[in-house]
């Protein structure tokens, strides 16, 4: 295949299955790379810091490269490429938490950065585009390394989130939804997909119409919440001493 085809915006080689082999083994992989980075608990602080900083350059230039392509083939546009999708925010987020161990920023990455990722490498939004082409290189590397920080800010560096985490999270995350539906009657956009329902087939389509999936989907991120805070209840419990 000449090498441009991995850029193009038109893409000649075999379509993009869900679950099929190719996602499979992609998922597998990222599965890979998330334990090989818990291997590094216990390493030495500079060993850590160079972590980090590598896993922040690679989130931030996955990032960036995506901005760079769109522009060259043409679909950069405010409607659809502005940094308002919560994993968008949240890729450049963790680059700083990364690199500053910035435990407000973890506490988002934790719980919608990795819910959220999950949900993207399970059923990616990638179109036609199948491995190598750069699209879906760029899909799985910047959502698995997104996933991998969390993790990686658990394990290794000791955070953790609490009951309270989840508070803060709701509160916040509620208010940027507020505002980001301004945002998108404003410029007529859908970021966040707080303004309608996708022209493409999602999940949403199981639930009912606007506006009345949103409560939807906020019970939907509160049950995602609890899912992943079930390992720290867990260990809460088993750390308690024993009542005589």
């Amino acid at each position: 295949m000449d090498i441009s085809q991995f850029f193009s915006k038109e893409f000649n080689g075999p379509r993009f299955q869900l679950f099929g082999s190719t996602h499979l083994a992609t998922i597998l992989v990222v599965v890979l790379v998330i334990l090989l980075l818990t291997r590094f608990k216990g390493a030495s602080e500079a060993t850590r810091t160079k972590v980090r900083w590598t896993m922040a350059i690679i989130l931030w230039s996955v990032e960036a490269s995506w901005h760079l392509w769109n522009l060259s083939i043409g679909t950069w546009n405010i409607q659809t490429m502005l940094p308002l999708h919560m994993c968008s925010v949240l890729i450049w987020l963790t680059g700083f938490m990364l690199i500053y161990k910035n435990y407000s920023i973890y506490e988002f990455v934790y719980f919608l950065g990795i819910g959220g990722a999950l949900q993207a490498l399970l059923t990616p939004e990638i179109g036609i585009y199948n491995f190598p082409h750069f699209r879906y290189i760029q899909t799985f590397a910047s959502h698995g390394l997104l996933i991998g920080a969390g993790v990686y800010m658990t394990i290794v560096e000791g955070f953790r989130p609490t009951w309270k985490s989840i508070l803060r999270i709701f509160i916040i995350a509620n208010i940027y939804m507020l505002v980001v539906y301004f945002i998108n009657a404003a410029i007529g956009s859908n970021y966040l997909m707080v303004n309608g329902k996708p022209p493409m087939a999602t999940v949403l389509d199981l639930l009912p119409a606007w506006p009345y999936y949103l409560p939807w989907l906020e019970v939907i991120a509160l049950a995602t919440c609890l899912l992943l805070y079930i390992p720290f209840i867990i260990r809460d419990r088993l750390a308690r001493p024993a009542v005589s």
